[in-house]
């Protein structure tokens, strides 16, 4: 079985949200602490939350969360994802979940974990669309650190390397919550 970690990217200030969105609360949980969670019910270990705006208050909240600091989170998520790859130990591929995605699940992330290699480029797919977690085997750890800049993260290295779509729309909604209105139902 692969080592596949996890890498929360928490670190934005939420400005359309009006608050970091690592801080909402969602069916009683935090969304970074339901993040986490679903990482680990999906198969990976460790899990690494990458955060900034807000962070002070994140840790006082979960002070157990295993969790980085992006001193470069105001530049966007391509940053977050550079903190996080870089703080990840060896492992054989990560499932990278945005902290805005509430509706996706433990057995999403299982599926992606169970096509785990180091070789390995997946994304979730919904309805033939494509969305999150993403899944990066090791050998694509370099190249999307080098193409992940601006609000965008992974977006152009995914959008080069065209990933494998993983269906995950019958366990698993891969919307992101960008307003308090986007939010699903409790």
């Amino acid at each position: 079985m692969p080592d596949v970690a996890g890498l929360v990217l928490a670190a934005g200030a939420g400005r359309r949200y009006g608050m970091p969105k690592a801080l909402v609360r969602y069916q009683g949980k935090l969304f970074v602490e339901r993040a986490v969670r679903v990482l680990i019910d999906g198969g990976c270990e460790p899990v690494i939350a990458v955060l900034g705006a807000g962070a002070a208050e994140v840790r006082e909240r979960l002070p157990d969360l295993n969790a980085v600091d992006n001193p470069d989170w105001a530049t966007g998520m391509g940053s977050s994802l550079r903190v996080g790859l870089k703080a990840l130990p060896e492992a054989d591929a990560v499932v990278v979940l945005p902290v805005d995605t509430p509706g996706v699940t433990a057995e999403a992330v299982r599926r992606l974990v169970r096509r785990a290699t180091p070789k390995a480029l997946l994304r979730a797919g919904y309805d033939g669309e494509p969305g999150h977690p993403v899944l990066l085997g090791r050998e694509h750890w370099a190249g999307a650190y080098e193409l992940a800049t601006g609000d965008a993260g992974a977006r152009e290295y995914l959008r080069r390397n065209r990933p494998e779509i993983v269906p995950c729309g019958d366990v698993s909604d891969g919307r992101d919550v960008d307003t308090p209105g986007d939010l699903p139902p409790s």
